[in-house]
């Protein structure tokens, strides 16, 4: 069976092509600007990679070019568009249609239902999705969303202190994100430790970030709430923040509420607090040349995700496994360090010579560390790919 894994933006679509008889990857490739007088594709097949302009007024029409380079006689991978099974989406927020669900009706408009508090991508995701059932009805539409990992949670850790109809509802409550980076770490630490029984951490630290209890590979409790925009800073967005100072704000910045929630989730988070980048390897630069704010912003975002840490800690009674996963996880060393610093009476050890040498999948703990820690590459992709495989089959 072969698979297409979709990542979309609100003008670009990004995808990667798998034969789930052995998950070997086959394809990646993707269109950007879709929508301008001509879009810039390019495709990948081994180690052969093409560049070309193309028409893709919309997000169907640049599928449907993806599928012809993919069955280019000469250099794709298909003999034929049919030899598709399934297109999987890497869903963010289906609200009461989370999980992993065919694409119908009822799914888009839950998906916009959640569109306020996941704005930057429900609104493009539902309206591409909308355009490739109606363009492509022979090629089945799969969303697998980032909260489904997380239904696992029980209702302690989900409810809000509110009142229990904004939960019923509303869809007020914490629905976790990210779960197919933290799926993936569940599974691969798993095949890596050699055991299913595991309490793990897993830390999806990038550009935007989460940390992740689980226990026996299911998710207990995360750090995101509602939306996107909570749990620790990320990039640009403020992460957790008291709602009652959105008032203030308002009145002696004199912007709207609109404004100001814009504010929170562009220009706030590390590139708020130091004035400059979100980028913690700008900020890394920045804080060893003397930069306060840079040093700042690195100190509040590694004390918020040691936060976490610890109180999954709490939560698990104790932890097996950390596990560092996304791009600042796998290649932040001075991150991991300071996450994991001073722990060694919690059973918390790194190697820092390890820890610095890194570089891929690996353990970085020290030989007397109770805890282990690994360093995890993530593959969302993956994750969507069998999650997809198993609903055809199911179908």
């Amino acid at each position: 069976m072969k698979v297409l894994v979709a990542n979309l933006g609100s003008t670009s679509f990004k995808y990667r092509l798998f034969d789930m008889d052995d998950e070997r990857q086959l394809a990646r490739g993707g269109v950007e600007r879709i929508g301008a007088d001509q879009s810039q594709a390019f495709v990948e097949v081994g180690e052969d990679r093409r560049e070309l302009l193309i028409a893709a007024p919309d997000h169907a029409a640049a599928v449907e070019a993806c599928l012809v380079q993919l069955t280019d006689p000469e250099q794709g991978c298909l003999q034929s568009p049919d030899e598709v099974a399934a297109i999987g989406f890497k869903a963010v927020h289906g609200g009461r249609a989370g999980g992993v669900t065919n694409v119908t009706p009822d799914v888009l408009v839950a998906m916009e239902e959640m569109a306020q508090v996941a704005p930057a991508h429900n609104p493009p995701y539902a309206a591409a999705m909308r355009q490739m059932r109606e363009k492509l009805p022979h090629i089945p539409l799969v969303a697998a969303f980032e909260t489904g990992f997380h239904l696992t949670n029980p209702p302690r850790l989900k409810h809000y202190a509110v009142p229990t109809e904004w939960a019923e509802s509303y869809g007020v409550q914490r629905w976790g994100f990210h779960g197919a980076s933290h799926r993936y770490v569940a599974e691969r630490t798993a095949e890596l430790v050699g055991r299913d029984d595991l309490r793990v951490i897993s830390c999806h630290l990038g550009g935007s970030s989460s940390v992740c209890a689980i226990r026996h590979g299911e998710s207990v409790d995360t750090s995101m709430g509602m939306s996107p925009q909570s749990g620790l800073p990320q990039n640009n967005r403020v992460g957790d923040f008291d709602p009652f100072a959105l008032p203030v704000l308002m009145q002696r910045m004199g912007k709207s509420l609109d404004e100001v929630l814009e504010l929170l989730a562009s220009h706030s988070g590390l590139a708020g607090i130091s004035g400059t980048s979100g980028d913690v390897r700008d900020l890394a630069t920045a804080a060893e040349a003397g930069d306060d704010q840079a040093r700042l912003a690195l100190d509040v975002y590694t004390t918020d995700v040691r936060h976490y840490v610890g109180a999954y800690l709490v939560e698990l009674g104790g932890a097996d496994v950390i596990a560092f996963a996304g791009g600042i996880g796998e290649n932040g060393h001075q991150v991991r360090s300071a996450v994991c610093r001073n722990l060694s009476e919690l059973g918390i050890e790194l190697d820092e010579e390890r820890n610095v040498a890194a570089s891929g999948e690996g353990p970085i703990h020290a030989a007397s560390s109770k805890t282990q820690v690994w360093i995890v590459p993530t593959n969302e992709e993956i994750i969507v790919a069998r999650q997809t495989k198993q609903l055809v089959e199911q179908s």
